[in-house]
């Protein structure tokens, strides 16, 4: 699935402003008509997620030929009614197999799947809303992308 694919990954909220919905559409066409990315990739649980898919679907009117592929994180067999619910908002979805015994690293190993298959990220990661644990999936995922040496597009810009 690498050929032409890119992941978005970001925190559970985000500043959600008109500058960055401008970025983000910048960015995806540039990616679309400059580098014929296709495929994008996206997890769940993210705001950052959910204004993705709301501007790639717009998007899609335009670049009839791109696929929406929802990663999934839970539910690794899923019945016929759930499927047809994701497939109206997705052109596709899947569980992957390597992650069905991750436990509570499942997000973190979703993240890297959808890494490992994209040749470039888009994060909303900002280094300054991590929780005051440390923990941030957003931050974990980051980090393995620029240890793979992927193509990555960090937002907001600051």
């Amino acid at each position: 699935m690498k050929t032409n694919t890119c992941c978005f990954i970001g925190h559970r909220t985000i500043d959600k402003t008109e500058e960055l919905k401008l970025k983000l559409v910048e960015i995806i066409e540039k990616l679309i008509v400059e580098k014929q990315v296709n495929t994008f990739l996206f997890g769940s649980k993210s705001q950052f997620n959910d204004l993705c898919l709301e501007l790639l679907t717009e998007m899609k009117e335009k670049y009839p030929h791109i696929k929406r592929v929802y990663v999934r994180a839970e539910y690794p067999i899923i019945n016929d009614n759930y499927e047809t619910y994701v497939l109206k908002v997705y052109d596709h979805t899947y569980y992957p197999e390597k992650i069905i015994n991750a436990g509570k690293a499942v997000y973190v190993e979703r993240n890297c799947e959808m890494i490992n298959n994209s040749n470039y990220c888009i994060f909303y990661y900002n280094e300054h809303s991590i929780p005051t644990s440390g923990k941030s999936g957003t931050k974990i995922a980051f980090n393995y992308a620029v240890k793979q040496g992927k193509h990555i597009i960090k937002l907001p810009i600051s």
